[in-house]
């Protein structure tokens, strides 16, 4: 069962604890730093410090993104969620730019690494927290459908990656004694970073510009129509987008003129009911056509306009 979104209230919580974590790894990992001196663990310190600000703007979006629809809002708050993940993205990636800077410096002027052993297994500790939480927060989020808690778990295990890289080559040069390879690390780690970062931003600027719902909810509006379409019914613009957890769907049904209103009426009921069953969280607008009017195919720019195939009498308009 898919929980409502009246149960989203209760997210904040994993915001404070995301906000927990971070204070924790960046004082762990700013002491790793300053135990060996390493740009490595120093870049990697500098990320947690960004989930800590991601974490923050999180637990105000998702604060928001809970309240209900009002007058000024009457499809809801849901959208907040996209500011938080996007926020974050774009700090990932300042993040990343900052780490480049100090590794092409040290790159330039090699540091000799010191007390290798001790600040590595502060790093781990470090990073082990980030990896329960970002557990914790990617199970919460996909559950709740929150894009909120989902970046901040992606960010959490770019971080943990970030960590297993910075280790590495740590523990390279403490090996083979060639200082640059530190600083050559951070570089990778900013590139993954940046990656990541992007990833991100992507995903909310998609929120924000309405884009369709997901594949496989999309599929599933789909069969609950076709289960209509095998009695005779037609449909045609059938529009969806996504707001946050919230999910909209928009769809014209042709039914035979003869039918009385009452008759159309229950029939948008059921269909509207059976997509709620298949769908989580959706907000469903039915528009009755007669098949006898004229005036029901002159909208049918509708389906182009949605950039998708729409079912009409069970083929392809």
């Amino acid at each position: 069962m898919k929980p409502r979104l009246t149960d989203r209230a209760s997210l904040k919580r994993y915001a404070w604890l995301s906000i927990a974590a971070a204070i924790a790894t960046i004082a762990l990992k700013a002491g790793a730093y300053l135990l060996t001196g390493s740009v490595g663990l120093l870049s990697d310190a500098m990320e947690s410090f960004v989930n800590l600000v991601g974490a923050m703007m999180a637990l105000t979006m998702l604060a928001v993104a809970a309240r209900p629809a009002d007058e000024e809002h009457a499809y809801g708050h849901g959208k907040a969620e996209y500011f938080s993940s996007g926020v974050e993205g774009t700090l990932i990636v300042i993040a990343a730019i900052s780490i480049a800077v100090a590794a092409v410096e040290r790159l330039i002027v090699p540091r000799q690494i010191e007390q290798v052993g001790l600040g590595l297994a502060v790093s781990i500790v470090a990073s082990f927290v980030n990896l329960a939480v970002a557990v914790v927060l990617d199970k919460t989020g996909k559950r709740y459908q929150s894009v909120s808690l989902e970046a901040n778990a992606r960010h959490l295990m770019t971080d943990v990656w970030t960590s297993v890289g910075v280790v590495i080559g740590v523990g390279a040069v403490a090996l083979t004694g060639w200082q640059r390879l530190d600083p050559i690390v951070a570089i990778l780690v900013a590139a993954n970073i940046v990656r990541s970062g992007v990833a991100v931003v992507r995903r909310s600027v998609l929120g924000l510009m309405d884009t369709v719902i997901p594949a496989e909810d999309l599929e599933q509006v789909r069969k609950s129509l076709d289960s209509y379409v095998e009695k005779g019914v037609q449909f045609h613009a059938l529009r969806t987008r996504q707001a946050g957890a919230r999910r909209f769907v928009e769809i014209h049904v042709i039914v035979p003129g003869k039918w009385t209103v009452h008759r159309g009426h229950r029939l948008l009921e059921q269909i509207e009911a059976d997509i709620r069953q298949r769908v989580p969280n959706v907000t469903i607008f039915t528009h009755l056509e007669s098949s006898d009017d004229p005036a029901s195919w002159e909208d049918v720019d509708l389906d182009r306009q949605a950039g998708v195939s729409q079912t009409n009498g069970g083929t392809d308009k």
